[in-house]
């Protein structure tokens, strides 16, 4: 059955286009690596870490998870996550999971485009990260959301990329867990960092406290 699927829908990396496989041993090594500090042009005030620069099959893979339909790719990005979490406990960056749980915050999306999309590809990557970190105790919060008026970031400049979301991303009213958590933002393309830093600021303003933002591509 397989043999024929693959012969009537071929399987193709995500990230290369190479036949044969969803998502290549090649291309899974690229992410195989500890997640590197970056500095964005606008500055969300914690710590950024990128899995990788948006050039080559991760960006090719990344695109293709955002525009083209491929859900499957949530997994093998948030398995890379979940490793990157892990190499940040182990380097002091982030609390280990017993002094706080983790709490994954996806990025905002768009109604429009989560629906146009098939779901929120970046919602799906924390759900992933969430079961590869498992047994740890991990909650997914997609609290963060657009106010009305926030237009689509492609072709804008960092300065209109700011004013395009000033003001415009939300919190409502959340509930108190009164426990010691470790708040990550996570999202899959850092451009200029004008997302991160408002949503950073959104959920500082709920009382949340982030302790740093993880994506999967920086520009």
């Amino acid at each position: 059955m397989r043999a024929l699927l693959d012969l009537i829908l071929p399987r193709e990396c995500g990230g290369c286009g190479a036949q044969g496989a969803l998502w290549c041993r090649r291309c899974a090594g690229v992410l195989s690596g500890r997640p590197v500090p970056v500095t964005p042009r606008v500055d969300p005030r914690v710590p950024v870490w990128a899995l990788g620069a948006h050039d080559g099959p991760l960006r090719s893979a990344v695109v293709a998870a955002k525009e083209r339909g491929r859900r499957d790719l949530a997994v093998p990005f948030g398995v890379a996550v979940a490793a990157a979490v892990r190499a940040l406990r182990e380097d002091g960056e982030i609390d280990p999971p017993e002094f706080a749980d983790l709490v994954l915050v996806p990025a905002p999306s768009r109604a429009r485009a989560a629906r146009s999309r098939g779901g929120d590809p970046v919602l799906a990557v924390a759900g992933a990260a969430s079961h590869a970190l498992a047994p740890e105790s991990v909650r997914v919060e997609p609290v963060l959301k657009f106010a009305a008026g926030v237009r689509d970031s492609v072709g804008l400049s960092a300065r209109s990329r700011v004013e395009n979301l000033a003001g415009r991303v939300w919190v409502p009213p959340l509930r108190d867990t009164g426990r010691p958590e470790c708040v990550l933002f996570v999202d899959d393309v850092l451009t200029t960092g004008a997302t991160a830093a408002e949503s950073v600021r959104a959920l500082s303003r709920a009382g949340v406290r982030v302790d740093g933002v993880v994506v999967i591509t920086a520009a």
